[in-house]
């Protein structure tokens, strides 16, 4: 049915469109402004007074839900085609994006830094229980027939994004002859800009069969959905400046944090780091621990958003063709599903989305001659706030990254396992304070790929000058 192709590939594309993961500087000391994000202690350990980001782009995407095919990142997109994908099997989309603009990074002196900044960051997540998909099927009837009886329908989608402004603040807390701590703090105040669930809970069908066709007749199940009431105030007839006001005006304010240590073994050897400084920042390992996103984004409900359960004897497949096979608009979506339910109420008030929470172990070892091995592990901790809540989650586990890299040049190689098991090969590079990479280098080269992956962008200037100790003690040591 033409509907139910509609719906496969908007929320298929919807949530692989739009976390902070600029993979390939993690743990690097010249980005601090970048780092920041993924852990506040990082702003510390930089030989550098300063560095901005003017402006930061990243977007990763996974799915197995459709395929983009006839185009890559080097080829015309003009010849791009889509097919959902066929097959008997659960369905999945992730995505994460961010945009940074004016990351701001200060030293205070060798011993302290600040940073701040305004990111807007999106979430969204679709998964769906194992169901056969072949492009023939044309109406529910095909769609139901094509797969096997006694099957219990289920999905999930949800979104989130918003903009967030934070401050960050850094500071050594021992420091020796062989090891140094330094820990950080951001606080995130946010706005909700869009926010959005549906649910598909247990549907159940059974085969009903006349003298005329076979048929089918829905026996259980719920559907629920929710969006931010700042929709409601998008009007056709006022202008896109009035409207984009009241949308924002009527965003909920939410909060978070970061927290984040980082150890370094310093180096016994001869400074070689930065010729420029006398070894303060040069280190054999350094390990990082953080805690990032303990926090949520608040929404308000739009006001179609529903929740109906318990079908009524008539929600047959061929009814539930008639009904919305021609649809206008959200609220005739509504007045066709309440004739199909007994139980149909809305949702009012606030509903919150949990921000993607989790533990990030960033271990970085200087080998020689400004090359370095940068690992990373992301343990999700979202999934903590229940299945009865909302959240959305970071889609990094596992990242491995050789490097080259001085303050001016860098050459990066990520390699990175996902938690759902895509095994990607990226690349990076720096050239002054242009930074470039790409999440999965088959974007490149395969035409086939696109949906998997992601890329970021950044512009990146940095001080001329060293955080240097005799501008910042009383005292020179002799």
């Amino acid at each position: 049915m033409k509907w139910i192709s509609i719906a496969l590939l908007i929320v298929g594309k919807v949530t692989c469109c739009f976390s902070q993961n600029y993979q390939a500087v993690h743990g690097s000391p010249y980005s601090a402004s970048l780092n920041v994000n993924n852990n506040p202690a990082s702003i510390v350990n930089t030989p550098l007074s300063w560095d901005i980001t003017l402006f930061g782009t990243q977007l990763k995407s996974i799915t197995n839900t459709f395929t983009i095919r006839n185009y890559s990142l080097i080829s015309n997109p003009a010849k791009s085609i889509y097919s959902i994908n066929e097959g008997n099997y659960a369905r999945y989309s992730h995505l994460n994006f961010n945009t940074n603009l004016l990351n701001a990074r200060f030293a205070l002196s060798r011993t302290k830094a600040i940073a701040f900044g305004l990111n807007l960051r999106g979430y969204g997540h679709l998964h769906t229980d194992a169901y056969n998909y072949i492009d023939t099927i044309k109406d529910i009837n095909n769609f139901l027939l094509t797969n096997t009886d006694g099957v219990n329908y289920n999905g999930r989608f949800k979104t989130s994004s918003w903009i967030e402004v934070f401050g960050s603040y850094g500071q050594t807390i021992w420091n020796d002859e062989y090891s140094r701590l330094n820990a950080g703090i951001s606080v995130k105040v946010n706005r909700g800009l869009s926010g959005a669930f549906a649910n598909l809970k247990n549907i159940t069908v059974q085969k009903n069969i006349d003298t005329i066709n076979v048929g089918y007749e829905v026996l259980s199940g719920a559907i629920d959905y929710g969006y931010s009431s700042n929709f409601d105030r998008w009007q056709k007839e006022q202008s896109n400046s009035s409207n984009i006001n009241d949308f924002i005006n009527v965003t909920q304010a939410g909060a978070s944090i970061d927290i984040g240590i980082e150890y370094l073994v310093k180096t016994q050897a001869v400074s070689s780091f930065n010729n420029e400084d006398d070894g303060y920042y040069e280190y054999e390992w350094k390990i990082g621990l953080s805690l990032l996103d303990l926090g949520r984004t608040v929404y308000r409900y739009g006001n179609k958003s529903r929740i109906a359960s318990d079908p009524v004897v008539n929600a047959t497949s061929v009814s539930i063709e008639d009904k919305f096979d021609e649809l206008e608009d959200f609220a005739a979506f509504n007045d066709s599903l309440a004739t199909l339910v007994r139980i149909f109420n809305g949702y009012n008030g606030r509903y919150n989305i949990v921000h993607p929470a989790r533990i990030v172990m960033n271990v970085d070892k200087y080998l020689q001659n400004d090359f370095y091995l940068n690992g990373e592990l992301s343990v999700d901790l979202s999934r903590l706030a229940g299945s009865n809540r909302l959240y959305v989650r970071d889609l990094g586990f596992l990242a491995l990254t050789p490097r080259w890299e001085t303050k001016r040049w860098g050459i990066f190689l990520p390699l990175q396992l996902t938690h759902q098991n895509k095994f990607w090969i990226g690349a990076a590079f720096k050239a002054g304070p242009l930074l470039f990479g790409v999440h999965n280098l088959a974007n490149l080269v395969a035409k086939n790929k696109m949906q998997n992956g992601g890329g970021y962008l950044a512009l990146v200037i940095r001080s001329g000058t060293l955080t240097s100790a005799s501008r910042y003690k009383n005292m020179d040591c002799p």
